[in-house]
């Protein structure tokens, strides 16, 4: 079996925005009003596997349950979910729900690839989605499965954005990221933000310095880990030692760790995936977050799979179509110069024109 080795809107720019191994728990499968006006598709079921870091992760699990739940509400589908307490625990979640006779089975996350992969090529008759990551061979060549979406995110764009503005608020002119695990869907974020804060020197001819990420030779600083609390704030804290007075940590529930040191320390937090404010007990510390509009790219999938339209056409979120940007800067919004607003309004709409590509070898 394969393994990875490389393991909404701003006020002034624009608004873009359970437990245990195996079959799903009785009272995890749960049906729509399945009247007209939802569509009335209660034969229609579509599933979903969390990774490691579970539904009530406050990321991008607990936003694609979201999709999942707009899903069963607005469609009437039965809808059925499973969480993941371990990396062993995928393949069999996965294959249980196949067992089941679910149509479509949506896994969260970059290190569900292996076994979603490995399904969907058995059962050829089941729809698979899978959010993070798209599919290859075993040397990592891109595939492509008949029966398999992947639902992509080009976070880059909006991370550019979240480093500038980091940049622009920076006290101490040192700022700093980390990830979970060095895999391609969270290291984009750090390449974007290493970005935006290069810009903003360039711009300002200041020299905001970024702690966490070597983006030219893609090394710097993670956790290992998208559970472990106490290791984002041991890494955090060692940021906030050397200076740095906004962190944006890619790590999922890690986060919240960071988030704690962020706030003993008098650091503030970017967030990601979520809109923070709303989803942590953080929000006075959270600025921004970098958000991936994972819900509505799962009611989607689903929408298309109960209309018989389901393809394996990639999904990918960008600014222009809104399936990344910036979320509102909440309790900042008077903290944050009209100047610097100004300045990424001007960024977010040269790119979507294309006038300012934000490269990244992590994009999808």
């Amino acid at each position: 079996m394969k393994r990875a080795t490389q393991v909404t809107a701003l006020a002034a720019v624009a608004a873009l925005a359970l437990a245990a191994c195996g079959a799903a728990p009785e009272d995890d499968e749960t049906t729509g009003g399945g009247d007209d006006t939802a569509g009335g598709n209660s034969d229609f079921s579509a599933c979903m596997v969390s990774d490691a870091g579970g539904f009530d992760d406050q990321s991008f699990n607990q936003a694609g349950f979201e999709g999942l739940e707009q899903a069963k509400t607005e469609l009437g589908i039965t809808a059925t979910e499973v969480e993941s307490s371990a990396d062993t625990d995928y393949a069999p979640n996965i294959d249980n729900l196949v067992q089941q006779g679910c149509n479509l089975v949506i896994g969260v996350g970059f290190l569900l690839e292996d076994p979603i992969q490995a399904a969907a090529e058995a059962n050829p008759d089941t729809n698979f989605a899978l959010i993070d990551s798209s599919f290859s061979d075993a040397d990592f060549n891109p595939v492509e499965i008949d029966n398999a979406k992947p639902i992509l995110f080009n976070t880059a764009e909006a991370a550019f954005l979240a480093g500038y503005l980091a940049a622009g608020m920076s006290e101490t002119g040192t700022v700093a990221t980390f990830g979970g695990i060095q895999i391609p869907s969270v290291a984009i974020f750090m390449d974007g933000f290493v970005d935006g804060v290069a810009k903003y020197n360039e711009d300002n001819g200041t020299e905001v310095k970024t702690l966490g990420w070597d983006k030219e030779a893609q090394t710097g600083s993670f956790t290992g880990d998208f559970e472990n609390q106490a290791n984002g704030q041991n890494l955090a804290q060692g940021f906030i030692d050397q200076g740095a007075d906004i962190i944006m940590p890619v790590a999922g529930p890690v986060g919240l760790g960071a988030a704690a040191a962020a706030q003993s320390g008098g650091a503030k937090i970017i967030w990601v995936d979520s809109d923070g404010f709303l989803t942590t007990e953080y929000g006075d510390i959270i600025i921004t977050s970098v958000m991936k509009q994972i819900g509505p790219a799962v009611f989607d999938t689903v929408s298309e799979s109960v209309d018989g339209n389901f393809t394996n056409e990639p999904y990918v979120g960008t600014l222009e179509n809104e399936g990344v940007g910036l979320a509102p800067f909440h309790d900042f919004e008077d903290q944050v110069p009209a100047e610097l607003q100004d300045m990424l309004a001007q960024y977010q709409e040269q790119i979507i024109a294309g006038d300012l590509v934000v490269e990244s070898t992590n994009t999808p």
